[in-house]
């Protein structure tokens, strides 16, 4: 066994602000940091440049410049919302308050557009569009009447102007900046605008010329925000992290139809309330709007990094906030040429979304806790909190390799908390070893790859099943688990959408996976009444590939079965329909895949039956179905009712994957830990293979292939030399 290296340098960014000259140096060489930041609120000192790093600054592209913004209150940022679902109790005209349950500080009605074009009413219970109506008042008071019908119901969809930016009206409210008189509410304003975009441009250039101590620009981040909305106590009332209500301009519109000569209906985009959800299967129509709002994004964007580059600067992105429209994993963001990607990591999931992206030269992962008070107070817990965000991340980073890591905040907050501080720098040290050891390279992985199916593919590529950046929600962890198992798990993944797999399922693929909710985009939908699809997934798995079904994997009622390939999966969803069919499942008592491990499916299990003789129940709850194997010709099917992350789950996962391509009898040989609390990851070229504890517990475990026994403390990590 080796153990860890003595301290070396690089590979980290530090948030610095103005007031802590004295204690910077010191602290820059406990973490090894090579490069220093500012962040939201905070500036560099004057001192930046004697400190021997590298130095980024903060650059916003849609805000941050409120005497332009309020210059150019015509040239905002727009939202399409729709108002709260109102009954008529009776006939006649129906007043409806269309900012009702919205923060009036954050948007207002745009009346200044053709309204008649651009907002749109509907009555729900039929569906129609209706013509006849009026708008009075304005901002808050704006009232729309409608001719309505006792007992139907009525919307209206509308254009606002964004009045608040979403990511600073969070850390104003978060960090109480409305203390500070130095601080304002800061207009967002839309590039789609000439005047605008040439301000942009200009105000870039001279910045640069006026701070030659900035080596790279962090464009936080560049035009347009993922869709989020407050209500009117100012808490949060719609997020989608993916969504592209707030991408919308009437100038952008209008180019959009002129070039596809689509003719744009409001419905298209406030998606009766939905907003074209992540979880929505996408319309044509979305997915086309998408590919424009990405091309006008990245010609934008290349303009800016060649104003960087121009300058002898480097490009960097923050992957959040106003990232949309730039797709990380679409076809055109090497384009751009920026140098580099920076994300949040939340998760080894949200690790994996940042280390995975093409066509940079390096990536960045800005670790948890934000040196922000709601962490770093009498009540919070940062040692906790970094423990967890490492012990996560770390999963991700032994698969796929971060180039650096770093903080953000208030650095000066951060800093009283000693026992903080040395946490971290231990994880700094930590990360540089693994990079170091691993020479920035892969460890191996199983001889086949995994296919990841669902209605976004590649486009959404580690993205799947999340509302808000890393956040748990409950509905959705039974299917983000196995993302986020996946993560940490030595296997080559490919994500497939229905078209990549019509003519076939992709040469390579060892097995297939389709996880998610009945009628969601991630389990497919209507997809799956395509004949075309279930003839290549039969196919597949009849010449000897496998198939993992988490969920409600396939479902689409129709030929008399929920899941389209039941058949398959040897397991159906009973939704009541087929209650008089009597069911006798084949329950056995011992599995390669679940043996010795506990199965959590979660708390929204759906209710799974039997429908083949040779179905192999492994677990039964209450007469459910919650995990079960199938054969069929030369290949096999694995179903799971859910599999929310966890230690066991993972492992369980691990052992399904094996199974499912026929070759459990070659797990063994991976040098896999007894313990499922143990990972570990095989780097054959140096002959090293890295074990962890991926819990907080003091595990002693046995590793397949090696003699000896491995004791591991709580979170911690050891290097093995197996090249004797």
């Amino acid at each position: 066994m080796t153990s860890s290296d003595p301290c070396t340098v690089g590979r980290v960014t530090l948030p610095v602000e103005e007031g802590m000259d004295d204690d910077l140096a010191a602290i820059i060489e406990s973490l090894g940091a090579d490069a220093v930041r500012n962040s939201d609120g905070t500036w560099l000192p004057t001192i930046v440049s004697d400190l021997g790093t590298k130095v980024y600054s903060t650059r916003f592209c849609a805000r941050g410049d409120e005497a332009w913004a309020l210059d150019h209150l015509d040239e905002h940022v727009s939202l399409y919302l729709c108002s709260d679902r109102v009954p008529a109790l009776e006939d006649g005209p129906l007043e409806i308050h269309i900012m009702r349950g919205f923060f009036a500080e954050q948007v207002r009605p745009d009346t200044d557009v053709d309204i008649k074009r651009w907002w749109q009413v509907r009555d729900r219970t039929t569906g129609e569009v209706i013509d006849d109506w009026t708008v009075t008042g304005e901002g808050a008071d704006c009232v729309v009447t409608v001719p309505a019908m006792a007992g139907h119901v009525y919307t209206v969809a509308f254009l606002a102007a964004q009045l608040w930016d979403t990511t600073q009206m969070y850390n104003y409210t978060t960090n109480h900046w409305e203390n500070d008189p130095t601080r304002s509410k800061e207009h967002p304003f839309d590039v789609v605008y000439p005047a605008t975009w040439n301000h942009v441009q200009e105000s870039l250039s001279e910045w640069l010329d006026a701070h030659p101590e900035v080596d790279v620009v962090r464009f936080t981040t560049f035009f347009y925000h993922f869709t989020l909305y407050f209500n009117e106590q100012a808490k949060e009332k719609f997020v989608d992290w993916f969504g592209y209500s707030a991408s919308v301009s009437v100038p952008l519109m209008e180019a959009f139809e002129a070039e596809t000569g689509w003719k744009i209906d409001p419905e298209d985009f406030v998606d009766a309330g939905y907003h074209n959800s992540s979880f929505r299967p996408p319309s044509k129509f979305f997915l086309a709007w998408i590919d424009f709002v990405n091309r006008f994004v990245t010609d934008r964007v290349r303009r800016l990094v060649e104003i960087c580059h121009d300058k002898g600067r480097e490009a960097m992105m923050f992957l959040g906030d106003n990232w949309i429209g730039t797709e990380p994993y679409g076809e055109l963001f090497a384009t751009t040429g920026l140098d580099a990607v920076v994300g949040s990591v939340g998760s080894a999931a949200t690790c994996r979304m940042i280390s995975d992206i093409p066509g940079v030269r390096y990536t960045e992962g800005r670790f948890l806790p934000y040196f922000f008070p709601d962490v770093f107070n009498d009540e919070g817990d940062p040692v906790g909190e970094a423990n967890t965000s490492w012990v996560q991340a770390r999963r991700a980073i032994v698969r796929k390799p971060l180039d650096r890591i770093g903080y953000g905040g208030y650095l000066s907050l951060a800093n009283q908390y000693p026992e903080f501080m040395a946490r971290i720098a231990q994880i700094c040290q930590e990360f540089r070893d693994i990079w170091e050891r691993s020479g920035g390279k892969t460890p191996r992985t199983a001889p086949f790859r995994v296919g990841i199916l669902n209605c976004w593919g590649a486009r959404r590529t580690w993205m799947t099943h999340m509302v808000a950046h890393a956040l748990y929600y409950k509905q959705a962890a039974p299917y983000l688990g196995v993302v986020e198992a996946l993560a940490g798990l030595p296997f080559d993944i490919d994500w497939l959408d229905f078209d990549d797999i019509r003519d076939g399922v992709p040469e390579g693929i060892g097995v297939l996976i389709n996880t998610g909710a009945a009628g969601t985009s991630f389990s497919g939908a209507q997809e799956w009444a395509d004949v075309a699809v279930q003839a290549a997934v039969r196919t597949f798995v009849a010449r000897g590939g496998g198939f993992i079904g988490v969920g409600d994997p396939t479902f689409w009622p129709g030929g008399g079965a929920s899941f389209r390939l039941s058949d398959v999966l040897g397991v159906d969803r009973e939704i009541g329909w087929s209650l008089s069919t009597d069911r006798y499942p084949n329950v056995i008592d011992s599995h390669f895949i679940t043996d010795g491990l506990s199965l959590e499916v979660g708390p929204v299990a759906p209710e799974i039956v039997p429908v083949c003789d040779d179905t192999q129940v492994l677990e039964i709850e209450d007469g459910s179905i919650r995990a079960a194997v199938h054969t069929l010709g030369k290949g096999r099917a694995v179903y799971l009712a859910g599999l929310p992350y966890t230690v066991d789950n993972s492992r369980l996962l691990h052992r399904a994957i094996w199974w499912a391509a026929g070759r459990d009898d070659m797990f063994a040989d991976q040098y896999v830990a007894d313990d499922p609390r143990v990972e570990t990851a095989c780097y054959d070229e140096a002959g090293l293979v890295l074990v962890t504890n991926v819990s907080f517990d003091e595990v002693t475990t046995t590793i397949s292939g090696l003699a000896d026994e491995v004791t591991l403390a709580p979170a911690g990590s050891v290097w093995i030399d197996i090249s004797a």
